[in-house]
């Protein structure tokens, strides 16, 4: 439990410190591009992991809203099971009539994948476009 949230906290400063210095290298050009990529895919990924250990950890403590699972669901059913997943992030609780009641809804996976994605895509970015643009000395000899 230590450990990720030392980990929420590191990649909140980084995500919250790449964007801040990438707001002042825009103040001051020029920024030379593939590390401007390299740049948004550090804050895109440093926010990818923030929001799953913020899902993390509404998994850990039952979900997000304040009610945990009841003994009872409405049509009456006794409570069987609670599952528990960390990837993808989910929180349900499974009643013996079969329905379950979801606390974690996808949308916390979406958007993980989502900015873990176009940090991806930033880095192949930064790297190809580091790989195109050749050293001076290189375009002499």
């Amino acid at each position: 439990m230590f450990l990720m949230g030392a980990l929420l906290a590191a990649s909140l400063a980084t995500a919250v410190v790449g964007i801040l210095v990438m707001l002042v290298l825009l103040s001051h050009p020029p920024l030379p591009v593939p590390n401007a990529y390299a740049l948004v895919a550090l804050s895109l990924a440093s926010s990818a992991v923030a929001v799953y250990c913020y899902g993390w950890f509404s998994v850990r403590v039952g979900g997000p809203f304040p009610e945990l699972c009841t003994n009872r669901n409405d049509a009456g059913a006794d409570l069987a099971a609670i599952k528990q997943q960390y990837w993808p992030l989910r929180n349900a609780c499974v009643y013996s009539d079969g329905p379950t009641v979801e606390h974690i809804s996808m949308s916390v996976t979406v958007f993980v994948c989502l900015l873990a994605g176009a940090a991806l895509v930033s880095v192949g970015t930064s790297v190809y476009l580091r790989k195109r643009v050749r050293n001076p000395s290189e375009a002499i000899s």
